[in-house]
C-alpha cells in the first residue's frame, strides 16, 4: 500500500465507524494537531472520534485526498452532523455535553497527513476559520467557560455549558 492508500484506508475506517481498524493504520506515536488546542495522541483521538461518533450519528468527515509530496498526504476535511446523543469527553477534562439536537456543518479544513511505512504517524490540520473544535461547539449552542489569568484568558476545564443569546439591550433571551 502506497502512502495515499494508507491514508484513505484511515480516513474509510474512520468514516465508517471502524475504529479497531483505523487503530491498525496509526503508529504507537502518532499525533493528531490543529483540531483541538493541543496535539492529541492516537489513543485519544479515537476514543473522542468514537464519542463523536456515538452524539452524532450521521456523522460525515467529507475526506478528500488531494495528492502527495513523498510520504505526506495532502487532504481536506469538512465536518458535518446532527447532535443526537451527548459528548462523553472526559478523557480530555471537557466533560459531558448534552445533545442539543442542532445540525452542525464546519468549513473545509486543508490537513498533511504524513505516513511512513505502513502507519500513519502524524495529521496536521491547519487552522480554518469557522472549523474545528470550537467552531462545532459554538454552532451547537456550546460555550466552553473561560477564565482570565495575569491578562490572558484560559479554557477551564469544567464542564461546558449552553450559550445563553442575548438581546441588543445585554437582557438573557431565551433560545
Amino acid at each position: 500500500m502506497d502512502s495515499k492508500e494508507t491514508v484513505q484506508a484511515l480516513m474509510d475506517s474512520v468514516q465508517r465507524g471502524r475504529f479497531d481498524t483505523a487503530r491498525t493504520f496509526l503508529s504507537d506515536d502518532f499525533k493528531i494537531s490543529g483540531f483541538f488546542p493541543t496535539p492529541i495522541n492516537g489513543k485519544t483521538w479515537l476514543n473522542m472520534i468514537a464519542n463523536l461518533k456515538m452524539a452524532c450519528a450521521d456523522l460525515n468527515y467529507h475526506f478528500q485526498v488531494l495528492g502527495s509530496e513523498g510520504n505526506v498526504v495532502h487532504t481536506t476535511l469538512q465536518l458535518s452532523g446532527t447532535n443526537s446523543g451527548a459528548f462523553d469527553f472526559t478523557g480530555i477534562n471537557m466533560g459531558v455535553i448534552s445533545a442539543t439536537n442542532k445540525k452542525f456543518s464546519s468549513a473545509r479544513q486543508k490537513t498533511q497527513i504524513t505516513v511512513k511505512g505502513d502507519k500513519v504517524t502524524s495529521w496536521a490540520v491547519e487552522p480554518t476559520e469557522g472549523a474545528g473544535w470550537n467552531a462545532i461547539l459554538g454552532q451547537l449552542g456550546v460555550k466552553l467557560p473561560e477564565i482570565k489569568r495575569k491578562g490572558k484568558r484560559k479554557l477551564m476545564k469544567t464542564k461546558p455549558r449552553p450559550m445563553q443569546s442575548t438581546t441588543r439591550a445585554g437582557q438573557a433571551r431565551q433560545g
